[in-house]
């Protein structure tokens, strides 16, 4: 699986038009979401989120802002396969993260969000989540 140039393109689009949201408020929305599907998940995350909001935009942006050099971003992806491993994240829960993340940006893009930008960022986000799985220790 490969992203095209136009999922790219429309990948990265969507993300600055997010540029004006708080990013501690998409954050914050993602995670709601996350823990209202999926409540067992809140015991791996710490009671005081706000680092964990930062740590989850930062990445955000660092991966669209590489996302059309992937390779560059291979060892991060590893040391983050890794942690979470280590803090009990399971392959299956992955589906969660990309349903919560989906449902954020559609919240957050409004009329912009459509069925081409639903499927280039879950094709980007089952990339990632591959390359995650294969490099995690269990």
């Amino acid at each position: 699986m490969e992203l095209s140039q136009q999922q790219i393109s429309i990948i990265k689009q969507s993300w600055r038009s997010l540029r004006g949201v708080n990013p501690i408020l998409i954050a914050e929305i993602f995670y709601t979401k996350l823990f209202t599907d999926q409540p067992q998940l809140r015991k791996m995350f710490p009671t005081d989120m706000e680092k964990q909001y930062v740590k989850l935009m930062d990445m955000l942006t660092s991966i669209v802002t590489r996302i059309d050099r992937l390779e560059e971003i291979g060892e991060e992806l590893i040391a983050m396969a890794e942690r979470h491993t280590g803090y009990g994240a399971k392959p299956a829960h992955s589906i969660a993260v990309g349903n919560a993340l989906c449902w954020t940006l559609e919240k957050g893009l409004g009329k912009s969000w459509n069925k081409e930008l639903q499927n280039a960022w879950v094709c980007c986000f089952t990339i990632l989540s591959d390359k995650m799985q294969s490099a995690s220790p269990g």
